[in-house]
């Protein structure tokens, strides 16, 4: 008889780990990074990341960090007290958020602020609302939580917005949370005020938790502007939990510091869930974001001028080609296209039936790599992030303008 061991068995993978999909964003920015490895000319437009460098002032403090003995040791798991305390005063300062320090716990990136929120809050079976098109991540860190993620659809007709009416239609008596993000990574769009009033008041009357996501908060253009629901509804502050970081808005993506605010017992409790699994987040990145919160928004108003205008040259590029469909953005770095018109038609000999199948067809035929609706739960649509070079941008959708004809 042959004995059974951990290696020879068929399920070798955790059900629960082995069901995550892999980041299509970041898949998509590794294969445009080894193409151009390869010495191919590729264009990326995957990553969601400026392509500036964190602003001097963030660096210097990071480099003294580097030399200060403080910081060669275990620091408190929730975060350095003034970073905390700073990201309070940040909070206050930027949306009218008033909190204490110990409703802050810094974690390593917004992505880790995510999947705690949702594993501290979220047993299994409890549905999450998931307005879609939704970041990648979403889904996942719910379904690691044992929660089910209940999509809400909303397209370029209604500016990729949802309703309460969608909402409560979705609601059911196992709806335990909402899941909401203003502005929005894939669509860039940004709620008005009235609207996140009118779906914060709808938690607040259904006893449903609203997770919302602030990490564009700086990032909006035109007449539009961000509103923290927990400001917009005070009422909602005991059942809200405030996602955020530095990593968009002060060019400090590879830094990994992120945080979340919530009520005093859910942060303490997520704090004990971290200090299990990474303790606490790098000093020095932690030095770096203390200077970035507690600084000037001088760099940040710099970086978004130069979205802005990316931000309007992508929609007319975009816009000028037929099948393409794309609204304009009012937030975040994304244009958000709907390329169902270009489906079904033959192209470079070929024929795409899915974004899948044309994002693939445009890697291959135009050397421009972007992300497809289907990472976004949003089939017929692609993502490109415009936090890119200018002649980059216009080189990018030119070629897509070239191959589509």
């Amino acid at each position: 008889m042959t004995a059974v061991t951990p290696a020879s068995r068929t399920n070798r993978i955790s059900r629960r780990v082995g069901s995550i999909a892999p980041s299509a964003t970041l898949a998509v920015d590794a294969v445009a990074k080894a193409m151009k490895a390869a010495g191919k000319p590729v264009i990326g437009f995957g990553a969601g990341e400026p392509d500036f460098p964190t602003p001097g002032y963030i660096v210097e403090a990071a480099q003294a960090a580097c030399a200060d003995p403080r910081f060669h040791r275990y620091s408190p798991g929730a975060g350095l007290p003034e970073l905390r305390a700073a990201v309070a005063d940040k909070t206050a300062r930027d949306s009218g958020y008033q909190v204490q320090p110990e409703q802050v716990l810094v974690a390593n990136g917004g992505k880790q602020a995510v999947y705690e929120a949702f594993a501290t809050l979220v047993d299994p079976g409890d549905e999450v609302l998931l307005p879609a098109p939704y970041w990648t991540t979403y889904p996942e860190a719910i379904g690691l939580a044992g929660g089910v993620s209940v999509e809400v659809p909303a397209d370029e007709t209604t500016g990729y917005l949802v309703t309460v009416d969608q909402l409560e239609a979705a609601r059911t008596e196992r709806t335990k949370a909402l899941l909401f993000c203003s502005p929005s990574n894939p669509t860039g769009a940004v709620y008005p005020p009235e609207q996140i009033e009118a779906i914060g008041r709808w938690a607040v009357e259904h006893g449903v938790w609203v997770f919302t996501d602030e990490i564009y908060e700086h990032l909006v253009y035109g007449d539009a502007r961000h509103v923290s629901m927990p400001v917009a509804v005070p009422e909602l502050a005991d059942t809200c939990v405030v996602l955020n970081g530095v990593a968009k808005t002060y060019a400090m993506t590879g830094w990994r510091v992120g945080w979340m605010i919530g009520p005093a017992d859910v942060v303490k409790a997520a704090s004990n869930l971290q200090s299990h699994l990474s303790s606490n987040v790098c000093n020095v990145a932690q030095a770096a974001a203390l200077a970035a919160v507690s600084g000037p928004l001088d760099a940040v108003a710099e970086m978004r001028a130069a979205f802005d205008r990316r931000r309007r040259t992508a929609v007319e590029l975009l816009s000028a080609i037929d099948g393409v469909v794309c609204p304009e953005p009012q937030g975040a770095f994304y244009a958000y296209p709907s390329v169902k018109g270009l489906l079904g038609r033959e192209i470079a000999g070929k024929t795409a039936n899915t974004s899948t199948e044309l994002a693939r067809l445009v890697l291959e035929e135009a050397e421009v790599a972007l992300v497809p609706g289907e990472a976004f739960g949003s089939p017929g649509y692609f993502r490109l992030s415009y936090a890119l070079g200018d002649d980059d941008l216009a080189e990018g959708i030119g070629r897509l303008r070239r191959l589509f004809g």
